[in-house]
């Protein structure tokens, strides 16, 4: 009896401290979604959301500077308060405890109460500040104070997340700013001084990933154009993702680190490379007749320098590399392991390292993404002494496979709705002032769908925040790709024409930058000028200042005779050209759908367009190319953007 007593006594002992416990745990464990935190912006003019979890019935105090609001957690733990709508200023404490519980609570300090935006899309939108142009001196003025940012972790799920995976707020300096994506930068920057009030900007990005990605699994169901693979993410678990990631770490482990010491053998001048192939550079892996290939390309050169250049160190200039490199002179490493968002790629090489006569260049190159290699121009590959040049374009040798292949990655961050389920819907009812979006090379080869799936997202965003018909800012895709002699179709014109007519949709501002885009790169270094295309328009729609926010838009045109009359809207002071040469950049055809490059002349606001080769005109295209030479522009030096004046079906209309 006394056993049994014993055994009671201490079962019961055991779970009243287990009790205990779980409840000083529980009073312990008032929380706020990690998208709060010290130095926060709130958004001013409206009611402000804070939200997090407890212990289900505890009685939740919160305040923020001198008012304060309560809320009772539900069953799930669940709380919610909203404060009434503060004007800007700050600094403000924000404290959250529970009733009763003194020093369990949390504190915040260095909020603000300002604008707040949220900057999302794939890799142009997340392309930091250190990879744009003049990002040295850009960097080092980087001070304010005032403008706060947040980067929302990487993650994918498969069902909707309540909080983001991690993040911190940070205030906008030089140390901070590097990282940060550089079109929500200089937009922070040029409205925290056009507006005079603190800027927080929230970075929900993921580089290479589709518009479906963003969007809700219901929104995504209710369209028979990404049902079926909407669908098909059921048959996904969590194990695929891990083993996703353990395969691309592997991957990294090979770009990083070459296999079995390949690059103290392969580079050696006396290597045997006799049976490689041969290949003209610079070129793109696309290009160099392989078909599609994912792991590390060795590349070897001879080179001949005269005895002049073999006495002092040289300067070598690698080019345009399209992924990542390392690079080798007779055996010695030179650098390893650069992007090509690095500032420079050029380097120094030792006159020790130096051989009169023949020297050995060797290159390894990462091929991933289905792109990698040199980019043109040849005339950027060389190695100087400062006075002369010796060319390293032309003919160099190459080799594959030398190392494991890279795993095939499946890239889930691609996926329906897996990003809007961890990288946004957990960022909801956070009150912003409206979004900043940059996205759509993603989904250029199906340009006709983007038409519904890119409304559908701005819709779905919309209503998950219910805060009306918020702002929608977004970017234009500029000019890419290499340009083509005549009038042809375009991926790339088609998806613009679906971003610009999302325009119908009510709060919605679209910035061109068809005349700032590069042939060779697909992240244009120029990001100062997408931040303030951007900003002039918010400028416009958001804060109603009486500016110029868009270049000349099509409004109407008609047929005289042989000529067509286009006319324009946001003409500002005028119709130009920006560089004061000849219009370019217009095609005409007629009822034989061919088109041919056309004269254009500006008279008013209006520009009449012509051709000898078609008498009897019926269409005008403007800018409707990859990378379109034009020239229209307003007195404010805005682009016009590009349009056609036809419905013709085009090339990605199923």
């Amino acid at each position: 009896m006394k056993k049994i007593m014993r055994i009671f006594i201490l079962r019961l002992f055991t779970f009243f401290a287990l009790f205990f416990s779980v409840q000083f745990q529980g009073y312990a464990q008032v929380t706020l979604a990690k998208v709060f935190g010290d130095n926060m912006v709130l958004q001013r003019g409206i009611k402000i959301p804070v939200w997090g979890k407890s212990v289900p019935g505890v009685h939740i105090n919160v305040t923020l500077g001198e008012i304060r609001v309560k809320a009772i957690a539900n069953r799930q733990g669940e709380w919610k308060v909203f404060f009434p709508a503060f004007k800007a200023g700050g600094p403000y404490t924000l404290s959250i405890s529970e009733s009763g519980r003194p020093g369990s609570g949390v504190e915040l300090q260095g909020i603000l109460i300002g604008d707040v935006w949220l900057a999302s899309g794939q890799s142009n939108m997340e392309w930091s500040v250190q990879q744009a142009k003049d990002a040295v001196n850009e960097i080092a003025k980087a001070d304010f104070p005032k403008i706060r940012l947040f980067q929302v972790e990487h993650v994918k799920k498969l069902s909707p997340q309540q909080d983001v995976a991690g993040g911190k707020w940070k205030i906008c300096n030089p140390e901070n700013v590097a990282q940060f994506s550089a079109v929500a930068y200089f937009f922070a920057k040029k409205i925290h001084i056009d507006q005079g009030v603190p800027i927080g900007i929230i970075q929900s990005t993921w580089g290479g990933t589709p518009v479906e990605a963003w969007t809700s699994r219901e929104k995504l169901l209710s369209s028979p154009i990404t049902k079926a693979k909407t669908v098909a993410n059921d048959t996904l678990a969590e194990r695929h993702f891990v083993k996703d990631s353990l395969d691309q770490a592997r991957s990294w482990d090979i770009l990083y680190h070459p296999y079995q010491n390949a690059d103290k053998i392969i580079p050696q001048p006396h290597y045997n490379d006799s049976g490689w192939p041969v290949i003209e550079m610079p070129k793109l892996i696309k290009d160099f007749g392989i078909g599609p290939y994912e792991g590390m390309i060795w590349m070897r050169k001879k080179i001949i320098l005269p005895e002049a250049f073999s006495k002092a160190d040289l300067t070598l200039y690698i080019g345009r590399p399209d992924v990542n490199y390392s690079l080798y002179l007779n055996g010695t490493e030179i650098c390893k392991t650069v992007w090509n968002t690095n500032p420079g790629q050029h380097y120094t090489i030792p006159a020790k390292i130096l051989k009169k006569g023949e020297n050995t260049v060797t290159l390894r190159l990462a091929m991933l993404w289905g792109i990698g290699g040199l980019n043109p121009p040849a005339d950027e590959m060389y190695i100087t002494n400062g006075k002369a040049r010796i060319s390293l374009a032309g003919t160099w040798k190459y080799q594959k496979d030398l190392e494991p292949a890279m795993a095939k990655n499946r890239n889930y961050q691609y996926y329906p709705s897996l990003l809007f389920n961890s990288m946004i819907n957990p960022l909801v009812p956070y009150g912003i002032k409206g979004f900043l979006w940059y996205q759509g090379e993603a989904n250029d080869t199906a340009a006709y769908n983007y038409r519904k799936l890119f409304p559908m997202l701005i819709k779905d965003w919309r209503e998950r925040w219910k805060q009306g018909d918020l702002p929608f800012l977004y970017v234009q895709l500029p000019n890419f790709k290499q340009t083509q002699p005549l009038p042809s179709e375009s991926e790339w014109a088609e998806l613009r024409e679906a971003q610009a007519l999302a325009l119908s949709l009510p709060n919605t501002a679209m910035a061109c930058t068809i005349d700032i885009g590069e042939a060779d790169n697909i992240h244009p270094g120029n990001k100062q000028e997408v931040g303030r295309r951007l900003a002039l328009a918010a400028d416009q729609l958001v804060y109603k200042q009486d500016n110029i926010a868009s270049g000349p838009s099509l409004k109407s045109f008609s047929k005289n005779g042989s000529r067509m009359r286009i006319r324009f809207t946001d003409t500002g002071g005028g119709l130009k050209s920006k560089d004061a040469k000849a219009l370019t950049g217009f095609a005409i055809a007629g009822k034989d759908r061919h088109f041919h490059w056309a004269e254009a002349k500006i008279e008013g606001n209006e520009v009449v367009v012509y051709s000898e080769k078609v008498p009897q005109p019926v269409a005008v295209r403007y800018a409707w190319a990859d990378h379109p030479l034009c020239n229209l522009v307003n007195s404010e030096g805005l682009p016009a953007n590009p349009f056609r004046t036809d419905n013709w079906k085009g090339i990605t209309q199923k």
